[in-house]
């Protein structure tokens, strides 16, 4: 039986993460999941050698995944999870880390898997310092790149959503939506926290906890209740759109810059 701990901070991917590990990868168990770089030093100095495998996300709630490795060298294998679609990527190549690009799909993370348990047959282990100098880039860039496109998973398609064609995003239910210019609705597997951060400030605003909104797509801005804001947006929502309170002076200095 190959274990496997999971270290993703983002609920809905961590749903989508086992299911493919229960279609993909057999013999196989997740002994925990967890969400930061703190709990995971903890787990793994409590439980050495315990995880032949381990999935793990790039950004952690509180901080950068590689800066676990400061405290700990363990003997698993791993498989970075990431939505950088970066020069990143080669290291994790070159340094005998896999690599799966978000949203995974089942063939990559069964090519992934598979290597993963060769490298752990012959115990080859990565070079994890080279990989911390060259990922700390991804996270320290000054210039850095924001998302040009999501991909999403429709049935047994892939869509892809070029983010200039985003009007709005918006959470519900615990899940994270982005609609199009059309009005087309994907479910997105991210939370909004993570979308704001992969999306151009220029482009977009945060307007509240529950929505992301495109410069682009605000056809009309109306007082609330005396100092908020309401938006009425293209396409057309049903939601009440209202900047928070706390948000309105950002947000109408992000208008007079755009």
């Amino acid at each position: 039986m190959i274990n496997i701990l999971i270290i993703e901070d983002e609920i809905p991917a961590q749903i989508t993460l086992k299911k493919l590990i229960e279609r993909c990868c057999a013999d196989s168990q997740v002994l925990a999941t967890l969400t930061s770089v703190k709990s995971t030093i903890k787990w793994l100095e409590e439980n050495p050698d315990m995880a032949d495998i381990i999935f793990m996300d790039v950004e952690l709630s509180d901080g950068i995944c590689f800066e676990i490795f400061e405290h700990i060298n363990p003997s698993a294998q791993v498989i970075i999870t990431t939505a950088y679609d970066n020069y990143a990527l080669n290291a994790f190549k070159i340094n005998s880390v896999d690599y799966l690009l978000k949203p995974i799909i089942d063939e990559e993370l069964s090519r992934a898997w598979q290597r993963s348990l060769e490298r752990l047959n012959k115990r080859q282990m990565p070079n994890l310092e080279q990989i911390m100098d060259m990922v700390s880039k991804v996270g320290e860039s000054k210039d850095k790149e924001y998302k040009k496109r999501f991909t999403v998973k429709a049935g047994e398609k892939i869509v892809i959503i070029p983010v200039d064609e985003i009007a709005y995003c918006y959470s519900e239910d615990k899940s994270t939506y982005a609609v199009n210019k059309n009005g087309n609705r994907r479910l997105l597997d991210y939370s909004l926290d993570t979308v704001q951060e992969m999306l151009n400030p220029h482009l977009f605003f945060r307007i509240s906890r529950s929505y992301i909104v495109s410069i682009n797509a605000i056809e009309n801005i109306s007082k609330h209740l005396g100092t908020r804001l309401r938006l009425q947006l293209t396409p057309h929502t049903d939601d009440e759109v209202v900047v928070s309170r706390s948000r309105t002076s950002d947000f109408m200095e992000w208008l007079d810059k755009n």
